[in-house]
């Protein structure tokens, strides 16, 4: 049974249940041994967040996210140490008036925003952990949890984020061999399995060069951003037509590879499969949300061809358009946001 949450800071779309208490607003008390769950309903979408304390002044928080933004809703300041890690789909932070991605096997290392602070996901979609660090709780180094692990962890946070900065590595197998089985933990050993591999990604960042960041290649700026949502916003007032990025472009007053480049910074993707999975996701909504014929809502979206609207559909979808409607409508969970895996 679903309740209200009653906290009077709580946003109304924050939920709860019996067995997963909202702490909106309260951070977890030193020695905790049952994670923090919460559930939030968003306009378009859900997101669910487990948060456990794995020692005094270090949380791992994990999000999982069908939505495109949502709020932290924990107790905790600003600028904490944050290790954030892209499982799947796609995280976007802004520092003074700049954008960055995390794409899948991603990793950042920056401040933290607090409480109330959004996170956005371009693609509707995001899976993923962060480690918190708050320096006024945590112990400044982590050999009195291990004796033969000496990492001094103020000096982490001046390593990456001095003077305010973002850290930002590409997936490489180190960082997918430490974060892989954090995501399929059994919850009876989170408590020191978490330990361990909380102190592992510690001791593999003391070594890290922190002119690695790849930050600075993959920087989007906001005039970028804002041609980005232009472009998608004309592709679903007329998606009738079939767009080539020379049209998108000429309509837009830019020119292709500008439109084509500021894309693949936001999404990761090039424009064509882009605009594919955009178009794919607004037949998804319109085969769960009517009983219309797939001839028709392919002719809606510019395909005078039901076998290539299939076929389109099936690349971003992996069924038929005929199986979604049914596997979708007999198990009542719509996933239609826009890039769900696919983006």
């Amino acid at each position: 049974m679903i309740n209200q949450c009653q906290h009077k800071s709580a946003p109304t779309h924050c939920k709860k249940d019996s067995l997963c208490p909202c702490t909106y607003g309260a951070a977890l008390p030193p020695g905790e041994n049952t994670p923090r769950r919460y559930r939030i309903e968003t306009t378009d979408g859900q997101v669910t967040i487990a948060e456990y304390q794995v020692f005094p002044g270090i949380w791992l928080v994990r999000h999982r996210a069908n939505a495109h933004s949502f709020q932290y809703i924990t107790g905790h300041p600003q600028n904490l140490l944050e290790i954030t890690h892209c499982r799947e789909g796609r995280l976007e932070f802004e520092e003074e008036n700049r954008f960055f991605y995390l794409g899948a096997g991603d990793m950042s290392v920056h401040r933290s925003g607090g409480s109330r602070a959004t996170l956005r996901c371009p693609t509707g979609c995001y899976d993923g952990v962060s480690i918190l660090i708050d320096p006024g709780l945590a112990p400044r180094c982590t050999s009195c949890f291990l004796e033969d692990v000496e990492v001094d962890l103020p000096s982490i946070g001046q390593k990456f984020c001095a003077g305010g900065g973002l850290f930002l590595l590409r997936s490489t197998p180190r960082l997918a061999h430490i974060f892989s089985e954090i995501y399929e933990v059994p919850e009876s050993i989170w408590k020191g399995y978490f330990k361990v591999k909380v102190l592992e990604l510690l001791l593999f960042l003391s070594q890290l060069d922190p002119s690695l960041s790849q930050a600075e290649q993959r920087a989007c700026s906001s005039s970028q951003l804002l041609l980005v949502r232009q472009a998608f916003a004309l592709l679903r007032s007329e998606r009738h037509r079939r767009w080539t990025a020379e049209q998108l472009a000429a309509a837009l007053h830019v020119s292709p590879e500008q439109l084509r480049r500021s894309v693949k910074n936001v999404y990761g993707k090039p424009l064509y499969q882009c605009i594919r999975t955009h178009k794919m996701h607004m037949a998804a909504a319109r085969l769960l949300e009517s009983d219309r014929t797939i001839t028709d809502i392919a002719g809606e979206l510019g395909y005078d061809n039901s076998s290539k609207f299939a076929h389109a559909f099936r690349e971003v979808f992996g069924l038929s358009p005929t199986d979604y409607r049914l596997h979708q409508s007999t198990n009542n969970q719509p996933e239609h946001h826009f890039g769900a895996k696919n983006m």
